[in-house]
């Protein structure tokens, strides 16, 4: 039963990005990263989940206390534009509500580092996204990372597809850092409060 209102239920955060080493330093997998540096500070090794074509780490965050909850990282393994499939079967399977689902993206309409907060929406061409709200509708989180538009005439399809550059990597780790912040504020304190912090 699908009661966003209930605050027993567990998070599903959802890092979107390409399985395999070819794609780990694309731009379009910087939700993976985000979700790498969250299972650290759970404690957690990513594992494969059952029949579900993904990979989880169960965990806790937040202070002991009513605000200390129970999250399920994943990081679906079907390809980006199949994300919804994987992600749908986690959120059964965790008996995760819509809105408790939080997907961490890359966003090309964002400054590089830039992050936006939101729940629902369109897609704005992201194919995970898009997959996603086929499967289960719009009304989840989104926590978008910019990564601004691709320079001349190249098309957005390489943009995303290719690595951050040698000047943009000498700032990613704080922004990854700070992008697992910002999921661990949405969480914890909702969304309105982790806006007014990250919206910035």
């Amino acid at each position: 039963m699908d009661v966003t209102t209930d605050a027993a239920a567990p998070w599903l955060i959802v890092g979107l990005g390409n399985p395999g080493p070819e794609y780990a330093g694309n731009r379009h997998n910087v939700g993976f990263m985000v979700a790498d540096l969250l299972a650290d500070r759970v404690g957690g090794r990513f594992k494969r989940a059952g029949r579900a074509q993904a990979q989880v780490v169960e965990g806790r965050i937040g202070p002991p206390g009513p605000l200390n909850r129970r999250v399920v990282l994943a990081k679906p393994m079907s390809y980006m534009n199949l994300s919804g499939g994987p992600v749908n079967a986690l959120r059964d399977f965790y008996k995760v509500p819509v809105g408790h689902v939080v997907a961490v993206h890359d966003e090309l309409d964002i400054d590089y580092g830039v992050l936006r907060l939101k729940l629902g929406g369109g897609d704005n061409g992201h194919n995970g996204l898009k997959s996603m709200t086929k499967a289960f509708g719009a009304e989840y989180h989104r926590v978008r990372f910019g990564i601004g538009r691709p320079p001349g005439r190249m098309q957005v399809a390489d943009f995303v597809l290719k690595d951050f550059s040698s000047s943009e990597r000498k700032e990613l780790d704080y922004f990854v850092d700070r992008a697992a912040d910002a999921v661990e504020a949405l969480v914890i304190e909702g969304l309105e409060r982790a806006q007014s912090t990250y919206n910035s």
